[in-house]
């Protein structure tokens, strides 16, 4: 049976019976937001800075390596940036949790440890972004960046980014349960900027995600192209909001493979990842945090960069600028 999200993008129609669930859902949405902006929900605010990069649907839209990104981007500007998340599928029993890269996906969860690996900054989860954030601030930051906090009001922002999926956009256009909108599409023209992962439309900056070389799993050994991988019998394995973007960049690579698509934040077992003898298997990034390590035989991942629009690095640096709070 296909997983829900898939028939939110595949142009089927039963999920209109599922609509009396996301006029509720609506409703609660909106109900919440305007007791926020009219105050009668108090958001915290923090005296640095908060940039907030999130998404109006579910799943993955290339928010994560907008993230990181902007993490050295404003390192590059002399600020101590904190990144901030929610830890989702973390079983830790206390919160919040700082992490480093060293730190075990299953307690933290794995945007966290990835985030924590490739910044350098650092990286506190917490389901309460307020508290994650104020850890943040007493380690000594400057400037927080909020990673999957656009709905999370209660913490206040200097800067709203929303990244949506240039391929598969809003999907069928209804809200949750019967379609991938956390909000409705109208929410975009309240935030500062979007960004779309591929082909941009007006207003939109565009952004891509690029990756050219894999890395082993749990080696120093030197990267390696695609051309490494031609002829070799490949699984390309991930676990991710869009697994289908992950399998045709490795087909725009030339690379031929057996696609074995899961749930986002899947936490793998061993005998899911055995797939014969012999057998080389590529993975994402995020999914590279979380592989067992007890497996025998080639695994690779493929980092990846974000390289957003110049357009939007300028813009985004004057925008940075009028806030006037660096310390």
């Amino acid at each position: 049976m296909k997983r829900l999200d898939v028939y939110w993008y595949d142009g089927s129609r039963w999920t209109v019976f599922l609509s009396p669930l996301s006029w509720l859902f609506r409703l609660v949405t909106v109900a919440r937001r305007y007791a926020y902006h009219a105050g009668l929900l108090k958001a915290f605010r923090l005296p640095i800075p908060v940039i907030v990069v999130g998404n109006i649907t579910t799943g993955g839209t290339g928010k994560t390596p907008l993230v990181i990104w902007l993490a050295q981007f404003l390192k590059d500007k002399g600020f101590r940036p904190g990144i901030v998340c929610r830890g989702y599928r973390g079983q830790a029993t206390a919160w919040p949790q700082v992490v480093n890269e060293g730190s075990d996906s299953r307690w933290v969860g794995d945007e966290a440890v990835l985030l924590a690996r490739r910044t350098g900054c650092t990286v506190v989860a917490a389901p309460d972004r307020v508290t994650a954030a104020q850890t943040a601030l007493d380690a000594g930051c400057n400037i927080i960046v909020s990673d999957d906090g656009l709905q999370h009001y209660a913490m206040a922002r200097d800067i709203e980014i929303a990244v949506i999926d240039g391929e598969r956009r809003f999907g069928n256009g209804r809200l949750l349960p019967a379609g991938p909108l956390r909000e409705p599409v109208s929410r975009l023209t309240s935030v500062d900027f979007v960004v779309t992962n591929g082909a941009a439309r007006d207003r939109e900056y565009p952004m891509t995600v690029v990756g050219e070389k894999f890395r082993p799993l749990g080696s120093d050994a030197m990267f390696q192209d695609a051309e490494y991988f031609q002829g070799r019998g490949l699984h390309a394995v991930a676990g991710t909001g869009n697994p289908g973007r992950f399998f045709r960049y490795l087909t725009s690579m030339g690379l031929t493979f057996v696609a074995h698509p899961f749930p986002d934040h899947h936490c793998f077992s061993a005998a899911e990842l055995r797939f014969g003898r012999n057998a080389v298997v590529l993975m994402t990034e995020k999914d590279a945090v979380k592989f067992p390590r007890d497996l025998d035989g080639e695994y690779w991942y493929l980092p990846v960069d974000a390289q957003p629009d110049p357009l939007f690095v300028r813009e985004f640096s004057q925008r940075l600028a009028s806030l006037g709070k660096q310390d």
